[in-house]
């Protein structure tokens, strides 16, 4: 007993430094650099993203926010490295629509999406957008449709890859709307949008940007925005709600998320300037707007909903559509 309460004294009587240090207070966090973990190749939006964040939280708290791309298995080595750190902030993750997708992809996934990771906020959602061949005989959603129920089978879609955002509109759209469409995976956005502009498959979905630059051009028709509100930088697109496809959402999303177990006041710190950054206008934002983000800036407990939202749609897509990784 006598030990205890010498410990308990010494406890009380550290600094309020001491204990910041350990990761129980958030009063002088962060103190050391933080190692903010892309589960992707850089060079991407994610990377983008997360360069844009690490710079703006680096000029805030004088302390370095260093940016580390570890791709591989579905983006889920990166995610998993951050699942499994110290619950004390420093180290913090962007990741997205493949955290969860995961759980239902992957059985034997070494993380859980909720309980191993806590979400801060996200920072944009970018609609998942359909295009055409110029060569289907339809300009837009509901013409689509109709062309494909009168022809089961005949139509390709392709996508970035198995278990993309553009794959999971594709299988969402199939079964919202009763059509029977062949999905055709890729590896990457480019080669299925250049096999779309040749007429080597049908339709494309995927995020806006890529295959704006065809639409303007006329090598490729925009049929709709996979989202419930028009896209602020492509007003002139309908969406799949407005077009009959009520309530269909199919936006990939970026949000930050850090250990499980890390103390609420930090999280609440790292959400408090992550949301600032997102809110200030500068050149950055503005050329993410154009490319299609629409920012965000939750809460913790509104990103942490919308998630475990995102994993049970996605997970009975998946299950319905008899997905699988090869």
């Amino acid at each position: 007993m006598a030990k205890l309460m010498q410990l308990l004294l010494l406890c009380a009587l550290l600094p309020a430094g001491a204990l910041a240090q350990n990761g129980k207070t958030a009063e002088n966090y962060p103190n050391r650099a933080i190692r903010f973990v892309v589960p992707t190749n850089p060079g991407g939006l994610s990377s983008l993203l997360a360069h844009w964040i690490s710079k703006s939280l680096t000029d805030a708290w004088g302390q370095a926010v260093v940016v580390d791309n570890r791709p591989g298995a579905g983006q889920n080595y990166g995610s998993e490295i951050v699942a499994k750190s110290e619950p004390d902030g420093y180290t913090i993750l962007l990741s997205g629509i493949a955290n969860t997708v995961a759980p239902a992809l992957y059985p034997k996934l070494a993380y859980d999406p909720i309980k191993d990771l806590a979400w801060i906020t996200t920072i944009a959602k970018v609609p998942v957008l359909l295009v055409s061949n110029p060569s289907v005989p339809a300009s837009n959603v509901k013409e689509l449709i109709a062309y494909a129920k009168s022809q089961p089978g005949k139509l390709t879609f392709g996508s970035a890859g198995i278990g993309t955002s553009g794959h999971l509109a594709g299988e969402l759209f199939k079964s919202i709307a009763k059509v029977d469409l062949t999905h055709v995976p890729y590896k990457g956005a480019a080669p299925a949008i250049v096999d779309t502009v040749a007429g080597r498959i049908d339709l494309y979905f995927g995020a806006m940007a890529t295959p704006m630059q065809y639409v303007r051009a006329g090598r490729l028709r925009a049929l709709g925005i996979a989202s419930i509100k028009r896209s602020s930088a492509e007003p002139d697109i309908p969406t799949f709600d407005e077009q009959g496809l009520k309530g269909f959402d199919a936006s990939t999303f970026y949000a930050v998320a850090t250990r499980s177990g890390t103390p609420k006041e930090i999280i609440d710190k790292l959400n408090s300037e992550i949301v600032r950054i997102i809110k200030r206008p500068d050149e950055v934002s503005k050329k993410l707007g154009a490319a299609g983000a629409e920012f965000v800036a939750d809460s913790a407990a509104d990103v942490t909903a919308f998630v475990k939202n995102e994993i049970e749609k996605w997970g009975n897509v998946v299950k319905q559509s008899g997905t699988k990784m090869e």
